[in-house]
């Protein structure tokens, strides 16, 4: 892998793993998006090292499943009484022993996990309540792989005005749409 950095990305944005490997964060990891991402991380795992996932907390089994298959350090809920289930579903699907993933729940645990040490933040969230974890991930400078369209429509000029330049990567033809420039450029493969 070369030092250079990805055409997308401004140079103190990137830090990637001693081994090469980029840390992701993907929140809505139960959704379609993050079933899709985490399919692609599977396939690619000398590229990619997911550190956390989130949900809203409806899915819990598809969850544990995903943290015991990633090998995650934290997962989080919206739903603060899907706690309970998780650590159940958590413990079904980790070997006697073996240490569980840290949970964060409540409606900031996806912001919390947005803001965290990592390269890369999927936001795979529906609706508004995705604005938030995409403003942690721009302050706290990650690189937002941006699926919440809501974002954009509800935020727009915050999103804009903290995103460095290259710091969103528009998941599909309509964020990028609405991001001017960032759909003419392709991220380092």
């Amino acid at each position: 892998m070369s030092d250079s950095p990805a055409p997308l990305a401004d140079p103190h944005l990137l830090f990637d793993a001693a081994d090469g490997r980029r840390d992701l964060v993907i929140l809505g990891s139960t959704g379609s998006i993050g079933t899709q991402a985490i399919d692609l991380v599977l396939r690619n795992p000398d590229r990619f090292r997911v550190t956390a996932l989130s949900a809203a907390g409806g899915r819990v089994a598809l969850l544990a499943e995903q943290a015991r298959r990633l090998r995650v350090n934290t997962v989080a809920v919206a739903a603060e009484d899907a706690v309970p289930a998780l650590r159940e579903a958590l413990r079904d699907q980790y070997g006697a022993g073996e240490p569980l993933p840290e949970i964060l729940a409540g409606p900031d645990a996806a912001t919390a996990l947005a803001a965290s040490d990592c390269h890369t933040v999927l936001n795979g969230i529906t609706g508004s309540i995705g604005l938030a974890p995409t403003l942690a991930a721009l302050k706290a400078g990650r690189t937002l792989a941006l699926a919440n369209k809501e974002s954009l429509i509800v935020g727009g000029p915050l999103v804009k005005a903290l995103a460095a330049p290259g710091q969103i990567i528009p998941v599909d033809s309509e964020h990028a749409a609405a991001l001017p420039g960032a759909g003419r450029r392709h991220p380092r493969r």
